[in-house]
C-alpha cells in the first residue's frame, strides 16, 4: 500500500533553517510528480513547493518561499525534502508531502495542486523565538 511519511519537523527560531524529510514506501517516487503542501491554523491547506517529472523538470514554489524554501529528491532513496532557509514565523504549519501520478502534474504543470492523490500525515513546523 503506497505511503508518505514525514520527518524533519519542530521548532526553529526566526532566520533559522530546517529540512524537512519524506520517504515513500510502496511505490517509487520517481514516478510521480512531488509537492509540500502546508496548513497553519485557521486557513486551508495551500501548495508550497513541487517539482514534476518532465525531461527537464523545474522545481516551483510560491512567492511567500521562493528564493527560501528549495525541494528536492532522492531516486535511490525514494525519499523527498523540503529545505527550509531564512525562517519566518509566517511559515508556521503542518507540513505535508504528496505525490500525483497525472500526467499534467508530472509532465505540464506540477502546480496542479487539486491533481495531488497521495498525502502523508504531516509534520509540524514551529517558527518562534
Amino acid at each position: 500500500q503506497p505511503q508518505l511519511v514525514e520527518s524533519g519537523g519542530g521548532l526553529v527560531q526566526p532566520g533559522g533553517s530546517l529540512r524537512l524529510s519524506c520517504a515513500a514506501s510502496g511505490f517509487t517516487f520517481d514516478d510521480y510528480a512531488i509537492g509540500w503542501f502546508r496548513q497553519a491554523p485557521g486557513k486551508e491547506r495551500e501548495g508550497v513547493s513541487c517539482l514534476g517529472r518532465s525531461s527537464d523538470p523545474k522545481p516551483h514554489s510560491i512567492d511567500s518561499v521562493k528564493g527560501r524554501f528549495t525541494i528536492s529528491r532522492d531516486g535511490a532513496k525514494n525519499t523527498v525534502y523540503l529545505e527550509m532557509n531564512t525562517a519566518k514565523p509566517e511559515d508556521t504549519a503542518v507540513y505535508y508531502c504528496a505525490a500525483s501520478a497525472s500526467p499534467v502534474a508530472r509532465l505540464v504543470s506540477c502546480r496542479a495542486w487539486s491533481l495531488y492523490e497521495l498525502f502523508g500525515q504531516g509534520t509540524q513546523v514551529t517558527v518562534s523565538a
